[in-house]
């Protein structure tokens, strides 16, 4: 499938320009913002008008060719390129996807181009396409795990805004409903910015796929009553034994889900699996502001001068993980011998 054929685009790059559907304005607007400057998209990143692992990554990239055209007639505009890159490197420091990205734009920027611009916008087009298409066949491989009339827990926002399209673990959802196997979705609300209920659920009810939306809270109830069949998330990195970093919430998750015979699936592609890194304690945890508990957008919900511990982020142990899926390999009960095999 091509970039334009997506129904929801959180990433377009349009007459010379980047756009980003602020995701923190959904479900009430969608508003496209516009973006000349590399160091302007470091600061979106980090400040979540795009989020999810892939999407991250695709952003960069293209971040990189605005920097190569604000550059570009320097004597050393690699030098400045190469700056604006360490900028973008350190604008989230969970996400592998990120790196890796920018390691391709990187060994792009320093090979020799007959027009910088053009191929370095060549090479994030590439990326783009081919998480699109990562996301697809990820889809069909994680969806020939569920069967007809399953019940399906998921956390964050895991779909076409979090990546270049389609999805990852709501792209699985995706493949499922269409396939005619998925009963219900239930959606975590996915506190503290309420990516569950703002992102996902609004992406579901684009599809028509029947939703529930629960608090975190309300997950173990719900497995207690057998009304769920797989827990399904993506991840921001998979390491070398198999644990997984991803969206805070997702460890408890898997302790609910082996505790009531659950199964749980991780599905994200490649690029996010980090073989340089042995276990999930070693997995470097972005902090974020207390600001971000005691307010829900601009309206203030707690007190203030108050001490708050908010990690963004959770590892989740390999041994709680039933399968983790990616565009090129099914990894069931993960773990150190299984990853190496795979993931040479």
């Amino acid at each position: 499938m091509k970039l334009t054929d997506q129904k929801i685009r959180a990433i377009k790059w349009e007459n010379d320009f980047l756009y980003l559907l602020d995701q923190r304005l959904l479900p009430n607007q969608e508003v496209y913002v516009q973006f000349t400057s590399s160091r302007n998209v470091a600061d979106a990143i980090r400040d979540m008008v795009v989020r999810g692992a892939p999407a991250i990554g695709i952003t960069a990239a293209y971040a990189v060719v605005l920097s190569a055209q604000s550059h570009r007639d320097l004597p050393n505009w690699r030098e400045a390129v190469l700056d604006d890159i360490e900028i973008l490197q350190n604008s989230r420091p969970t996400a592998v996807n990120l790196a890796w990205a920018l390691t391709r734009m990187r060994k792009r920027l320093l090979a020799e181009m007959t027009d910088p611009v053009n191929d370095l916008l060549q090479e994030a087009q590439t990326i783009h396409q081919e998480d699109v298409t990562a996301n697809y066949h990820m889809a069909k491989a994680g969806a020939a795990f569920l069967v007809p009339g399953s019940r399906v827990l998921t956390h964050c926002n895991t779909g076409a805004l979090a990546t270049g399209g389609y999805g990852t673990a709501l792209g699985v959802i995706r493949r499922a409903w269409e396939k005619g196997k998925l009963e219900r979705v239930y959606a975590d609300e996915t506190r503290p910015w309420l990516q569950g209920s703002r992102l996902t659920a609004w992406e579901l009810q684009q599809e028509g796929i029947p939703t529930t939306l629960i608090c975190e809270g309300a997950a173990a109830s719900l497995m207690r009553q057998q009304r769920v069949d797989w827990v399904i998330v993506g991840a921001d990195r998979i390491v070398a034994n198999g644990d997984v970093a991803n969206k805070i919430g997702t460890y408890s998750l898997a302790v609910l889900a082996r505790q009531h015979g659950v199964k749980f699936m991780v599905v994200a592609p490649n690029s996010t699996v980090d073989m340089t890194i042995g276990k999930g304690s070693d997995i470097p945890i972005e902090f974020r502001s207390a600001e971000e508990l005691i307010k829900i957008g601009e309206i203030q919900v707690g007190v203030t001068n108050i001490d708050a511990w908010n990690p963004a982020f959770d590892i989740t142990p390999s041994e709680l993980i039933d399968c983790i899926v990616t565009e090129t390999a099914v990894i069931e009960c993960p773990n150190r011998e299984r990853m190496r095999a795979t993931f040479r």
